[in-house]
């Protein structure tokens, strides 16, 4: 298999997991309105989304690529928290790259990311 229906491999899983996050945010959404919770359920619940929809991408991915499927998860992780990030950026928000809750969620992002592979 060649490294680009790899990459559109990972492209393809990439999709799947920005599907799922707005379906899993949008109930949360829903969640936050009518139950009226708090910021720290709100973003733990947040991050534990990104962490599922990374593992599952990733899982997806690995199925797909049969060969170094952690590595790929690797990627499908470390480009989902990039992609966030940047989006984040453009659209105004304050993005302080040291920050403690930036950095463990990108290093959940990415462990689910070589979680999903390597259990695919």
């Amino acid at each position: 298999m060649s490294i680009g229906s790899k990459i559109g491999i990972v492209i393809k899983g990439l999709i799947f997991s920005y599907v799922i996050t707005g379906v899993l945010l949008a109930i949360l959404a829903f969640l936050v309105f009518q139950f009226g919770l708090t910021e720290n359920v709100t973003d733990v619940s947040i991050t534990a989304i990104y962490v599922v929809v990374t593992f599952l991408g990733a899982f997806v991915v690995g199925k797909g690529v049969k060969e170094r499927k952690f590595l790929w998860g690797f990627f499908l992780g470390l480009l989902y928290i990039a992609i966030i990030s940047i989006v984040a950026i453009v659209l105004g928000q304050v993005f302080d790259v040291t920050s403690t809750a930036n950095l463990s969620t990108a290093v959940l992002c990415i462990g689910g990311g070589l979680l999903g592979g390597m259990l695919s």
